[in-house]
């Protein structure tokens, strides 16, 4: 999820490239396309499963779907979308193991809900992704690379408590972690544009330690330290709001502006997911549980997502893909629906939770659906610009 609209300045992967650029290899872009489809067809079945949760009469394959709703959503979709960005990023054919390796695991785990291989798959393409991030950091080591690495340790860290027998309440914190952490990584990495003092990196560097600890001591005592993981969050989504490049693009406009809206809106719901962690730590099921999951997981993440896909869709797919400003239609439909979903939560208000969950669902169909408008709009709007050339 790799950047926004602000000029990137050069990272890890840029190192990488330099000192490896005469061991790359050419991967054929129909594997790549296909593993984007993978992720995306993860998705969907991650989505259905949760719908299947609310307990709607839908037709479901295989019966125990809805068990692999956050399996297939962080691993499936988020880990291997993320995996194949770094993939592509280092274009490298051993690096493609790690999408790869997610995305069959999530597929098994769909078919197979009560097996060991899909998770065991899982936690290897979280693996090899520690790998990626290691090497990119012992190339360029710095805080922000230190940070991307942990998040990676985060996912292969729920993967093998997953793995162990741990349910998923007690591993989903750790799945949080891999994104607020990778998220939270990449923004510092933009803020060297604004040469931040070594006090204000402490600070950032404090709210992650904080972070990380309460997912540690969840392991021993879920209560407990899903409560300090919360103020962890609650103290990086302050940074981010306080310290975050996205300010600086709000008057920019266009594409620009609308990823630093859906930046800071997104760090918005991280406060509320750290808030509620604060006030419902330890619960294992429920609405309160509901709540505080999905102001990560769809307030806080695919806030990011929509945003980055400007970004990551193009690298992974090499197209075009301008930006249309009906796409803030899809964001503040997000932000709406799971607004609605929190209130029915915390309201214990059954029907308004399932119907904005519905509609949760239809946001991110939309998303998909409008960016997939968009691509095929830049490739009609490029071939009538080279015919009007050619016509000349």
């Amino acid at each position: 999820m790799k950047h926004s609209a602000e000029q990137p300045v050069p990272g890890p992967e840029a190192s990488l490239g330099r000192a490896r650029g005469k061991s790359r290899i050419p991967v054929i872009p129909v594997l790549r396309r296909l593993m984007l489809v993978a992720a995306m067809a993860a998705l969907i079945a991650g989505v259905w499963a949760g719908l299947l949760r609310f307990g709607l009469a839908w037709p479901t394959l295989p019966r125990l779907l809805p068990m692999t709703h956050g399996p297939l959503m962080v691993g499936g979709f988020l880990g291997a979308l993320i995996s194949l960005e770094r993939a592509v990023a280092l274009n490298r054919a051993w690096t493609y193991a790690a999408p790869a390796a997610a995305a069959i695991g999530a597929l098994l785990a769909t078919i197979y809900p009560l097996q060991w291989a899909g998770p065991l798959l899982i936690a290897v393409g979280s693996a090899l992704l520690v790998v990626i991030m290691a090497k990119l950091w012992r190339l360029h080591p710095t805080l922000y690379g230190g940070v991307l690495v942990s998040g990676a340790v985060a996912w292969l860290g729920g993967n093998l408590l997953w793995l162990s027998g741990y349910s998923i309440p007690n591993v989903v914190m750790w799945w949080a972690g891999f994104m607020i952490l990778t998220i939270a990584g990449e923004r510092l990495e933009l803020s060297r544009m604004l040469r931040l003092t070594t006090t204000v990196q402490r600070l950032f560097l404090a709210a992650a330690l904080l972070f990380g600890l309460g997912l540690a001591i969840s392991a021993a005592d879920l209560a407990l330290g899903v409560r300090i993981a919360g103020a962890g969050m609650i103290a990086l989504a302050a940074w981010l709001l306080r310290y975050d490049i996205a300010w600086r693009r709000l008057h920019a406009g266009g594409q620009a502006r609308f990823v630093a809206i859906c930046l800071l809106s997104g760090y918005a719901w991280l406060v509320v997911g750290g808030l509620l962690a604060l006030r419902y730590g330890g619960v294992s099921a429920g609405m309160a549980y509901d709540a505080m999951l999905h102001s990560i997981f769809l307030g806080f993440v695919f806030a990011m997502i929509f945003g980055h896909a400007l970004i990551v869709f193009p690298a992974i797919l090499q197209i075009r893909l301008d930006y249309r400003p009906r796409f803030y239609i899809h964001l503040a439909l997000l932000h709406v629906t799971l607004a609605l979903r929190v209130a029915g939560d915390l309201l214990v208000n059954p029907s308004l939770r399932t119907w904005s969950g519905v509609l949760n669902a239809v946001v991110l169909l939309l998303f998909l659906l409008s960016t997939a408008a968009a691509v095929l709009q830049t490739r009609a709007g490029a071939m009538a610009a080279a015919g009007a050339v050619k016509e000349r």
